[in-house]
């Protein structure tokens, strides 16, 4: 396992999670945001290759097992985003909740490689990725959350306030730093 140069000096492992083609399909999908995240996450993947760091690849699938539902198998659409550079992963699963921890096999193999610090990046930035960080760091890893390579979405509050991708984005650093995790740039992991 390779040893990043990071405050960390433990094997590591990029968690990859949820980019999937099945976003594209629903109502809130923005080019403007995946472009810049495809552009980040990419160098973020190749990166960590040429580092020999693992990318563990986790794709979400739940619902319907019906065509028109895009988390499902029979959509077509529970596979990598286009555009998302080729790799090997190392491990690859799908999750059926928020965080990649949970009814999956990543811890084991985590622990079987004796990695302790993860890189997360993916979609959503506020939801599965941000779960999987706090379940993390719960339970003992060092997080690097890489948040440029993370995607999400405006949304609407309950109080029906618009809250755009950036304030979301604000929102899940200011929660996770210095709890969670140490948010990281691309450049941070990879080097310049």
């Amino acid at each position: 396992m390779s040893r990043i140069d990071l405050p960390c000096p433990t094997p590591a492992a990029l968690l990859l999670i949820d980019v999937q083609e099945s976003f594209r399909a629903r109502p809130y999908w923005d080019e403007g945001e995946a472009r810049p995240f495809l552009a980040a996450v990419n160098r973020l993947v190749q990166g960590c290759v040429e580092r020999d760091i693992p990318v563990v690849r986790v794709l979400h699938g739940d619902g319907p097992d019906t065509p028109d539902n895009p988390f499902s198998a029979s959509s077509g659409r529970l596979r990598p985003l286009e555009g998302l550079v080729a790799f090997d992963a190392a491990l690859g699963f799908v999750k059926a909740r928020h965080s990649a921890l949970v009814g999956t096999p990543l811890a084991v193999w985590l622990h079987q490689h004796g990695i302790r610090h993860l890189i997360v990046a993916g979609i959503r930035t506020e939801q599965c990725c941000e779960t999987t960080t706090r379940h993390a760091s719960d339970e003992g890893w060092t997080v690097d959350y890489v948040t440029e390579a993370t995607l999400t979405f405006d949304m609407t509050t309950p109080a029906g306030e618009r809250l755009s991708a950036a304030q979301i984005r604000e929102r899940t650093e200011t929660v996770l730093a210095g709890r969670f995790a140490t948010i990281r740039r691309v450049d941070e992991i990879v080097g310049a």
